[in-house]
């Protein structure tokens, strides 16, 4: 009987690190999926900067943002590249969501993607 309880003991033991596991690759998986386009240089920390601060002066200037998505499209043509239109977008998505000025956010931008290796979720945060 002893046994038969130290069975079922282990089998709930590892039943209950299975789900742990899983619950843990769900969470790995939908951050990754979720962060904002990360780059891979200096060069294209210093793009997204410049991308940033014309994005918040299109905002501050009260261009409807569909209109300030064609005019950056036209400025950094980034059509041939999916993860620059998305890296784009997403800046322009976060520069009509906040307050400070154009420069304050670039700013901001460029200091977080150099200090973290391309890493710009501080600034842009996560798509839900």
């Amino acid at each position: 009987m002893d046994d038969d309880l130290g069975e079922l003991e282990y089998a709930n033991t590892a039943k209950r690190l299975g789900v742990a596991i899983a619950v843990l690759l769900v969470i790995a998986w939908s951050t990754a999926a979720f962060a904002a386009p990360r780059a891979e240089n200096a060069q294209e920390c210093t793009i997204a900067a410049d991308m940033a601060v014309v994005a918040r002066a299109l905002a501050e200037e009260r261009v409807e943002q569909p209109a300030a998505e064609q005019i950056m499209q036209r400025i950094y043509n980034v059509s041939p590249s999916a993860r620059g239109q998305e890296l784009m977008r997403t800046i322009l998505d976060t520069a009509y969501r906040e307050r400070q000025s154009a420069s304050a956010f670039a700013n901001k931008l460029y200091l977080a993607c150099m200090v973290t290796g391309g890493n710009m979720d501080e600034v842009l945060g996560l798509k839900l």
